[in-house]
């Protein structure tokens, strides 16, 4: 039976959250960049009217600006697009659990066997485009074929919000005009390689004799000539087939100097709900704590403990780590940054009652708490529900947090 893969790519995908979450920016030219005054000043990311423009990922800002004076500079926000992600992912695996991530905003899907369920690869990417648009307010790209390389190429033919088809039947009309370096695995810098060689498009490089490409590229060179040809045989990982992280973390670099417990404890618990976030849409719990102390003379030390009982609590890892700061740091210098990072993770389903005076029940109405804030943080907003300690305004660098 003939393999159907689909390669869905979320269109503009930092770009699309932030115009979903703020309608008001629909219509407008709109770039999600590094702050400007952090010193990083580049564009992530841009809608499909910035695009017009020529605004490239990665350009300075300023000349970003230039090509578009009305250009919109929004802020990154990290925690909204991992959601998002998780969100499409669910759509997906309701056609099959061979779903292989690719990046942030890109799977493929192995939906041979889902055929009699819901119809053609054609037709379920129709599906999942309207899904998507409909149930999380966003578009996607779909390419259709017999490969993963295939599928890939045809996300990429045309965006957004569209569904291409690639089969073994029209692969050679459709994919051998393209440039060489438009085939997943060839990039720039080979591209140009092999136009030097006067190969410049893939049909070039599937007509080339695969002993030749194979003495000048090696082992990268028969696996270029094969994808060309249409004969990539790799499978799509099943969903379920996940390997745990080490470890799980995160740090600031806050815009002026703390020199006190008083301005230390709120960054601790901010990062504290940071990594506690990450761990449980990782499913996951932390054996042991680290944390990460940088001073305004640019020291860095790190100090670890072991946790009696794994966790994930926003309160028992930011309890943690400040016995650790207390014990460890004597204010010589005023702190400049500071990070906290989980390790030993363990399936959340391994956790163990292992202290007859530790509260099982105590940590489960926890969770439960801190899984239903996160909900009513995804539906309304960062800012929409907030710990006391962190209603003040935190010496965040811009884009980290909502402090509206």
């Amino acid at each position: 039976m003939e393999r159907v893969i689909l390669h869905c790519d979320l269109n503009n995908f930092f770009a699309s959250v932030e115009c979903r979450d703020h309608p008001e920016l629909c219509g407008k030219a709109v770039a999600v960049c590094g702050s400007v005054e952090d010193r990083h000043g580049i564009v992530l990311a841009k809608n499909e009217l910035a695009k017009s423009f020529g605004i490239k990922t990665a350009e300075p800002v300023w000349q970003a600006k230039k090509k578009c004076p009305d250009l919109l500079i929004v802020p990154p926000h990290f925690d909204r697009y991992l959601y998002f992600s998780d969100m499409v992912k669910q759509i997906y695996l309701s056609y099959t659990n061979q779903v292989e991530p690719f990046s942030i905003d890109e799977c493929w899907l192995d939906v041979t066997g889902s055929t009699r369920l819901f119809g053609s690869g054609p037709e379920m990417a129709d599906q999942i485009r309207a899904r998507t648009k409909s149930e999380l307010g966003l578009s996607v790209s779909v390419g259709v074929s017999f490969n993963k390389i295939f599928a890939k190429l045809g996300s990429d033919l045309k965006k957004p919000d569209a569904t291409t088809v690639i089969t073994r039947e029209n692969f050679r009309e459709k994919v051998w005009p393209l440039s060489a370096d438009s085939l997943l695995g060839v990039g720039k810098v080979t591209g140009k390689h092999l136009n030097s060689m006067g190969i410049k498009t893939i049909g070039d490089l599937a007509g080339t004799d695969s002993k030749y490409i194979r003495s000048s590229f090696g082992k990268m060179g028969y696996e270029m000539w094969k994808n060309a040809n249409g004969l990539d045989n790799s499978e799509v990982s099943a969903g379920e087939v996940s390997e745990i992280p080490k470890s799980i973390g995160n740090s600031i670099t806050c815009v002026h100097d703390l020199f006190d417990m008083d301005e230390i404890w709120p960054i601790l618990l901010y990062l504290a709900e940071k990594i506690s976030f990450r761990m449980r849409s990782a499913g996951v719990v932390a054996s042991g704590i680290q944390l990460t102390i940088k001073d305004n003379r640019l020291h860095v030390s790190q100090h670890q403990m072991q946790l009696e009982i794994p966790t994930r609590l926003t309160m028992d890892l930011a309890l943690a780590a400040k016995e650790m700061f207390r014990k460890s740091y004597c204010w010589a210098c005023p702190v400049r940054a500071l990070g906290i990072s989980g390790f030993s993770l363990l399936p959340e389903s391994e956790t163990q009652q292992t202290s007859l005076f530790h509260s099982a029940l105590r940590d489960e109405k926890m969770e439960q708490l801190e899984s239903r804030l996160e909900h009513v943080r995804n539906k309304y907003g960062k800012a929409s529900v907030k710990r006391a300690a962190l209603m003040e305004k935190l010496p965040l660098p811009t884009g980290h947090g909502d402090q509206k």
